[in-house]
């Protein structure tokens, strides 16, 4: 495959939609397939970009995860991990359950991730998407919230190890980046930065604007919860605020952002009541802090995002265009993708790129809601 170092990565192959707990599952990667083909129909993505994951190794996957771990996945995809240590792992739940060939499937993962920041690094590529990415919960030992292997934490200490990167971590996810934050709470080589809906309602229930690290790691984990409810204005409010001071601050060499789509007040797993304007716009940011403070490199990853046909493959295209400064999109959808995906949804598909917001319920407290992000955004922002 012949990159063109002026090129955007795009990580992508039809084995990542083997990473896959059941058939009724919210996590399901057919959502990048309709990325990935919604691109491609639009005439935005081209072959030449598109990176083929590896399969990470054992001593990459234990940057991050311990030994034990590691080889409790190995035996579960082989149908052999035992009841007690099934729980142990954190398969005691249907959230994140076994299934066949998991390690490999999942250390593909880590493996497209840990190509690209390569690829990046050494200059085949400027920047690049791996939307397949993102799964933020996985502990250091333990599986959570869909997630077995935390390709995020991985690559991040990947960089910091390797490459000896000051790397930063922009997690724009509804849900707190729980495992991601617990990786490296106590480290200060590496600063993870988190925008999420408040756990008071929302799993994992962590992120409070107080975690802030502890020992070397004091004010390198930094927290923004939002209310329940939050709209367009108040989270890029919060989210500018924020972010902009602890960039400055922290002077990253390349900046991780995980894009969870999941703030959208169409999915079905969260509470937040954000459109497409505000998915639209978050890459765009990030792309011109990763421009004026990392040199352009930066790496942006998927994560969340359970409205699998109205939502991520118009929020999810819009991170990849926000990589090679493709302004966002306006119009019809291309009618081939429309005509088809029309009959495999189970709902109507979109046929523009802008939100029509026909089943939009306005919020009777915005006023209240916006003071409360106010308060704790300008409390964060205070630090930096």
């Amino acid at each position: 495959m012949s990159q063109n170092k002026k090129q955007t990565g795009y990580v992508y192959s039809n084995q990542l939609m083997r990473y896959r707990f059941s058939n009724e599952h919210p996590f399901n990667q057919m959502r990048l397939k309709l990325t990935t083909e919604l691109l491609i129909d639009a005439g935005l993505l081209s072959s030449s970009q598109i990176i083929t994951p590896r399969i990470a190794t054992d001593e990459e996957l234990t940057l991050i995860h311990s030994y034990d771990y590691v080889n409790a996945i190995k035996h579960a995809s082989r149908g052999i991990l035992s009841e007690v240590e099934s729980k142990k792992y954190g398969f005691a739940n249907e959230d994140t359950s076994q299934f066949k060939h998991m390690h490999q499937h999942s250390a593909r993962i880590v493996g497209g991730a840990l190509k690209l920041a390569d690829m990046i690094v050494q200059g085949e590529v400027k920047n690049g998407c791996h939307l397949g990415g993102g799964l933020h919960h996985a502990l250091p030992g333990r599986a959570n919230g869909f997630c077995i292997y935390n390709d995020i934490a991985i690559t991040a200490k990947y960089l910091s190890e390797r490459y000896n990167m000051k790397v930063m971590i922009i997690d724009t996810d509804a849900h707190h980046g729980d495992g991601v934050q617990w990786s490296f709470y106590t480290q200060n080589e590496i600063l993870n930065y988190s925008i999420h809906e408040t756990g008071k309602f929302l799993f994992p229930g962590s992120g409070h604007y107080t975690e802030r690290g502890k020992e070397q790691g004091f004010s390198y984990s930094v927290n923004v919860p939002l209310e329940p409810y939050t709209e367009d204005d108040s989270y890029i409010d919060c989210f500018k605020r924020t972010v902009t001071p602890v960039v400055k601050s922290f002077k990253p060499d390349i900046i991780l952002s995980v894009h969870g789509v999941d703030i959208h007040y169409l999915d079905p797993l969260t509470h937040m009541n954000c459109t497409l304007d505000s998915l639209y716009a978050i890459p765009y940011y990030i792309k011109a802090l990763a421009d004026e403070y990392t040199d352009g490199k930066v790496m942006m990853f998927g994560g969340g995002g359970y409205n699998i046909w109205r939502v991520v493959p118009r929020a999810w295209s819009h991170v990849f265009l926000s990589l090679m400064d493709v302004p966002i999109q306006h119009g019809d959808l291309p009618k081939e993708w429309v005509e088809k995906w029309r009959t495999y949804a189970p709902t109507d598909l979109p046929t523009t790129w802008e939100d029509k917001r026909l089943d939009y319920m306005e919020i009777p407290r915005t006023a209240e809601i916006t003071a409360k992000n106010l308060k704790h955004a300008n409390q964060v922002a205070s630090w930096f």
